[in-house]
């Protein structure tokens, strides 16, 4: 067990650091947006405006909670890691949507280098392997006979799924940040400049593209969109979520889910970086600092929204209850039909999990420290955790077969089974 001051202070170095970070890219979008408000005249207003922000990130004590240490308890289930491999550096440390996704007999992984795998799920051996030169930062995401991968240098790649040859590249307008989605042979992309980008599956032309506006503030990050019934669904970073046509891109409906509410910039963000999922004609979507939200697929109605909810790390379900992880790394279960609180699992404290990966009678994270963790779908209690790498796994799990698949950000690629 670490010991708990210096467990305290490498918790607290890592959150300077990543404010650090934050605060260099907030920074110059925080002065371009003030000095569009206030105009020139407002010189002073402007640097007290930029002051107070680094103050928020960087200055003063550091008051945040630590990470929850882990406490020995009784497990009710037994872990087995099946198979443990490498893929290439990872994410590299970085903040990236770097997701395996099993198809076509394989799981697929790619690194921040431009390595891509394809493994077997039973047994961890490689199928195939392709190195590029692309630095991949969102995917993959699966085709028909396709793998799909966005860069950080706004490029899309797309790979044979049975020999991991290349078959095209194109470039979009920026950063790719979230899993390219695949249907009806039309490829979906998501970029950090607010695009939305139609390719088509088979060539990588431009079918079609939409644009929006991103707020000067907001975090890292877009949410993949979903599409379902012939419609392109996904949030914003301005707290709404929009339906398009997927042939041709046209506007469907819109609908605001979660409202800015505060006085700083910092205080307003209502990023919907959450991945939406779709049950029975119903859309489910959470966002940071904006609640958690039923939304009607078919005209964007909202049909309930539970507020005191903030979330940026994705949503899971099963056939009545919702599942997600909020900004505290709280598990909490919610009604479907309702959006109300059932249970709420806070052993795991600031130990930045995962999104909870749910099957059978349990719902799977990972941690910081690269522990995954089983909870009991019924009330939320530990019922075992197994490590696999020390470094942190921000993935959500997938789950295929009664097997628990985890990627973390050292590259560590690991099958688990409950015995």
């Amino acid at each position: 067990m670490t010991n708990y001051s210096s467990y305290i202070s490498q918790a607290k170095d890592e959150r300077r650091k990543a404010k650090r970070s934050l605060v260099l890219s907030l920074l110059p979008c925080a002065f371009f947006a003030v000095t569009l408000l206030t105009g020139c005249a407002a010189v002073d207003t402007v640097g007290e405006s930029i002051s107070g922000i680094k103050d928020y990130f960087l200055g003063g004590e550091d008051n945040a909670d630590p990470p929850s240490l882990l406490v020995e308890y009784a497990p009710e289930v037994k872990l087995e890691v099946v198979w443990k491999e490498s893929v290439g550096v990872g994410a590299d440390q970085q903040s990236l949507r770097l997701v395996p996704v099993i198809g076509s007999g394989k799981i697929i992984a790619a690194d921040r280098e431009g390595l891509v795998q394809a493994r077997s799920p039973t047994t961890g051996n490689l199928v195939w392997e392709t190195e590029t030169d692309v630095h991949f930062s969102g995917g993959p995401g699966l085709g028909s006979g396709t793998v799909i991968l966005g860069s950080s240098n706004a490029d899309v790649l797309a790979l044979d799924i049975e020999t991991g040859a290349v078959l095209w590249k194109t470039a979009v307008s920026s950063e790719v940040l979230s899993v390219p989605v695949i249907a009806n042979g039309i490829v979906i992309v998501r970029t950090t400049d607010g695009a939305v980008v139609a390719l088509d599956e088979k060539t990588g032309g431009k079918r079609w593209n939409y644009e929006r506006t991103v707020p000067a503030l907001s975090l890292r990050g877009t949410g993949s969109p979903l599409i379902d019934e012939g419609k392109v669904i996904g949030g914003y970073d301005n707290g709404k979520l929009m339906a398009l046509r997927l042939n041709d891109g046209k506007y469907v409906w819109e609908t605001s889910i979660a409202i800015p509410k505060g006085r700083s910039e910092i205080e307003r963000l209502v990023d919907l970086d959450v991945d939406p999922i779709v049950i029975n004609g119903v859309i489910y979507i959470a966002s940071y600092q904006g609640g958690v939200a039923a939304i009607s697929e078919s005209d964007g109605d909202i049909l309930w929204r539970n507020e005191n909810i903030s979330s940026h790390s994705g949503l899971s379900n099963d056939y009545r209850y919702l599942y997600l992880t909020n900004s505290e790394s709280h598990v909490m279960q919610l009604d479907q039909r309702s959006g109300a609180g059932l249970w709420r699992q806070k052993d795991l404290h600031q130990r930045r999990l995962t999104a909870p990966a749910v099957y059978e009678n349990y719902a799977v994270v990972g941690d910081l420290e690269g522990y995954v963790h089983w909870l009991s779908n019924t009330d939320g209690r530990q019922m075992g955790r197994v490590q696999i790498t020390d470094a942190a796994i921000d993935a959500k799990p997938i789950v295929a077969d009664n097997t628990v698949y985890v990627y973390a950000k050292d590259g560590t690629l690991a099958a688990i089974k409950v015995q």
